[in-house]
C-alpha cells in the first residue's frame, strides 16, 4: 500500500466508526465500498476478508461497555453464536467461490435493503415516556416472556445459523439482522438485543476472517489502519451523538441516502463487469 492509501484507510475506518457512534449500527455496510473505491484495494475478496476482521475487533471492543451495563444476555448470545459460526463458515466458503463482481453486485442489492430499513426505522414515532412504576409485581404472571424457564433454543439456533450464513457470505457484521432476530427469537428488550448482538457480530466476523485468512485474503496493514481509524471515529461519534440525540432521524435519512448512492454506483460498476 502507498502512503496515500494508508491515510485513506485510516480515514475510511474513521468514517465507519463515526457512523456507528452516531447511529448505533449500519456503518459497517460502508466498509467494503470505502476500501474498494476510496482506498483503492482491487481484490474484492481481500477487501471482504479485511473488513470482516476489522468489524469483528470493533464489535468485541464495543461489547465491553454493554457488558458492564448488564445489557448482554449470555445464554442467547452463545446459543445464537454457536450455530451462527457454522453458518458463517458455510457462507464465507460460498462467497469465496463467487466471482468478485457477482459478489459485489449482490452486496449492492443488500445495501439497498439496508437503506430502506434505516428509512423505515427513522420514520417510526419516538416511544412515549414511561409512566412512573408502582411497586414491582413478582408474581408468576408478571414475569416477562423471555424470563420463562423454557428457553427457545430451536428458534435461537435456526436464526443464528441463517444470519451467520448471510454475514459470512457478504463479510459483514450483520448487526442490522442480528438485533431483530434476537428480539424475534427471545422477546428480549431492544437495548439487550443490541448489547447481545455485538458478541454474535464479533464472532461471525472472526469466523469469516479466519476462512479468508487461511486463503491469504486479508491485507493486514489495511486492517490495522482501519481499526485505528474506527476506534477514533467511534469515540468522536459517541460524543457527537449525545448532543444530536434529537436529530437521530435526520442522521438516519442522510446516512440512508449515502448508502443508496453508493449501492447504485456499485450496481452500475458490477453490472457492467457482469455484462448485465
Amino acid at each position: 500500500m502507498t502512503f496515500m492509501q494508508s491515510i485513506l484507510s485510516v480515514i475510511s475506518g474513521g468514517i465507519v466508526g463515526l457512523s456507528l457512534g452516531l447511529l448505533g449500527g449500519g456503518g459497517s455496510i460502508l466498509a467494503i465500498p470505502l476500501l474498494l473505491y476510496l482506498v483503492g484495494l482491487k481484490n474484492p475478496h481481500i477487501v471482504i476478508g479485511t473488513t470482516a476482521l476489522a468489524v469483528s475487533v470493533n464489535s468485541y471492543f464495543n461489547l465491553i461497555p454493554h457488558w458492564r451495563a448488564n445489557h448482554v444476555r449470555w445464554k442467547p448470545a452463545i446459543g445464537f453464536a454457536i450455530p451462527g459460526i457454522v453458518g458463517a463458515a458455510v457462507g464465507a466458503e460460498l462467497g469465496r467461490r463467487l466471482h468478485g463482481s457477482t459478489l459485489l453486485f449482490l452486496f449492492a442489492i443488500l445495501m439497498l435493503v439496508i437503506a430502506a430499513s434505516m428509512v423505515r426505522r427513522a420514520m417510526r414515532p419516538a416511544p412515549a415516556k414511561a409512566m412512573p412504576k408502582e411497586k414491582p409485581d413478582h408474581s408468576a404472571a408478571a414475569v416477562e416472556p423471555h424470563q420463562t424457564s423454557t428457553f427457545p433454543w430451536l428458534n435461537v439456533g435456526i436464526s443464528g445459523f441463517l444470519v451467520g450464513a448471510l454475514s459470512g457470505f457478504f463479510g459483514i457484521g450483520g448487526g442490522f439482522l442480528i438485533v431483530p432476530a434476537l428480539i424475534f427469537a427471545t422477546d428480549m428488550p431492544f437495548i439487550e438485543a443490541i448489547g447481545t448482538s455485538l458478541f454474535a457480530v464479533g464472532t461471525f466476523g472472526l469466523t469469516t476472517a479466519v476462512s479468508y485468512s487461511l486463503a491469504g485474503l486479508i491485507n493486514w496493514v489495511a486492517f490495522a489502519e482501519y481499526v485505528a481509524g474506527g476506534a477514533a471515529g467511534g469515540i468522536l461519534g459517541a460524543r457527537i451523538a449525545t448532543h444530536l440525540s434529537r436529530q437521530r432521524a435526520t442522521l438516519n435519512y442522510l446516512f440512508s441516502a449515502v448508502v443508496l448512492v453508493v449501492a447504485v454506483y456499485m450496481l452500475y460498476k458490477n453490472a457492467v463487469a457482469l455484462h448485465l
